[in-house]
């Protein structure tokens, strides 16, 4: 697979929302899952960062996730049909602007319909952690980025102060 270009905020691309997969059991699709895989492997590897990233963030105009958290997970077409009146503020950030950090508000819990790579619907709740990383992915999809989800523009701080601060703290904490 590939190692691609993440798009970063102001590229056009990032506020365009993303096409269906049409067919999830398309080659096409799993070469994609692919250099989404070792994309977010090699920004990880290089920043320590990153988590997800949604193919519109690489260029590729469809809806499409894949997540790396406790394993390898690619969704096609995910969806929220439900979330919880409760939320939570969490800080964010983003590969295609990891310079900065800030608070922003999130459901507590979602839950997401989407289609594995053999085209089967699936459907699951995601709570705390994994309800933002979605919420943000998903975002992704539709255009919207984590800025535009900004609680109060007074959280905002470089990716140094957010280390030095608050990383320990959040999901973003080196694990080994």
């Amino acid at each position: 697979m590939a190692v691609r270009e993440i798009l970063q905020m102001g590229n056009h691309v990032l506020r365009q929302v993303a096409r269906p997969v049409a067919d999830a059991t398309d080659p096409a699709v799993a070469n994609l899952v692919g250099d989404l895989r070792d994309t977010l492997a090699t920004c990880r590897a290089a920043t320590g960062y990153g988590r997800a990233i949604a193919a519109p963030q690489v260029g590729a105009d469809l809806r499409l996730v894949f997540l790396n958290v406790d394993h390898p997970w690619p969704l096609v077409n995910p969806s929220i049909v439900q979330s919880s009146a409760e939320t939570m503020v969490v800080w964010d950030a983003c590969l295609s602007f990891l310079s900065i950090f800030f608070q922003v508000q999130r459901n507590r819990w979602i839950d997401v319909r989407y289609q594995d790579l053999s085209g089967a619907w699936r459907q699951f709740r995601a709570e705390g952690d994994l309800s933002e990383l979605l919420q943000h992915e998903i975002d992704h999809l539709e255009g919207i980025l984590a800025v535009d989800r900004i609680v109060d523009t007074r959280t905002m701080c470089t990716r140094e102060e957010f280390e030095r601060r608050y990383r320990a703290e959040s999901p973003y904490a080196l694990r080994s």
